[in-house]
């Protein structure tokens, strides 16, 4: 591990080293160390900093400059897909299979990587955010109840943290992202954060943000509460025919 890189305190409440204090190479490269308890991870995306790293590392911290977003009033589906969402079938739920989705997401094959970040551990840390009402799920489902698709992330204050997506089924991905999108721009909650920038979230309509302004946004938006429960009770897009 490099000289440079600092490790964490033990307190999961510590704050984090300044983002510009980050490596270029790799990009966004923070920290290591710490553990991955609920209060350290809460402490982390709250300061734009999020854990990746793979089975034999260490835990790894990171906070990329540019980082890539989502404005979620503007996420569009393709026309194509559009069009064959009428007759789809799809229904869009949440929360009712979060385990589910953050185990097709860590099996989900990628392009360019050899096995997932998605580690035992992580897996453990995400189901005890979940647990405390902080991570979500939103689920495609086919009209026999299989998962075409689905997303799942960290959700603090009006700011929702992409962690990771699957499809089973051509543009199942696609669509949670956007019945996410949706909901989350009719409850002012207008960006929403996919991390690190690639080929295919790009072109989900995904856009580059300087770090310095996505934090300086994230600042206020982890602070303010969103109107109602933080997450609703009851998702309002069920019909994923709604999206076309």
């Amino acid at each position: 591990m490099s000289l440079h890189l600092q490790r964490l305190a033990d307190d999961p409440l510590a704050p984090f080293p300044p983002a510009r204090t980050a490596m270029r190479h790799p990009n966004g490269l923070l920290a290591f160390g710490g553990d991955l308890s609920v209060a350290r991870l809460l402490n982390a995306y709250r300061q734009g900093v999020f854990p990746w790293y793979s089975d034999g590392q260490p835990i790894l911290w990171w906070s990329p400059d540019p980082r890539l977003v989502f404005h979620t009033a503007a996420m569009r589906l393709p026309r194509r897909l559009r069009r064959s969402l009428r007759h789809s079938g799809w229904r869009i739920t949440a929360d009712r299979d979060f385990a589910g989705v953050l185990r097709a997401c860590a099996s989900a094959p990628r392009r360019g990587q050899d096995g997932t970040w998605i580690t035992a551990d992580m897996e453990r840390a995400y189901l005890a955010l979940h647990r405390a009402g902080h991570a979500h799920s939103v689920e495609v489902r086919e009209p026999d109840g299989a998962l075409a698709g689905g997303i799942y992330g960290v959700l603090v204050g009006r700011m929702f943290f992409g962690e990771s997506m699957f499809s089973n089924r051509s543009g199942g991905s696609r669509v949670a992202l956007a019945a996410l999108c949706r909901v989350m721009a009719e409850r002012d909650m207008p960006l929403l954060d996919a991390q690190v920038e690639s080929p295919h979230l790009l072109a989900l309509g995904g856009e580059r943000m300087p770090r310095a302004r996505f934090l300086s946004e994230l600042a206020g938006l982890v602070a303010e509460p969103v109107a109602g429960p933080a997450w609703p009770m009851e998702w309002p897009l069920a019909d994923a025919a709604e999206l076309a």
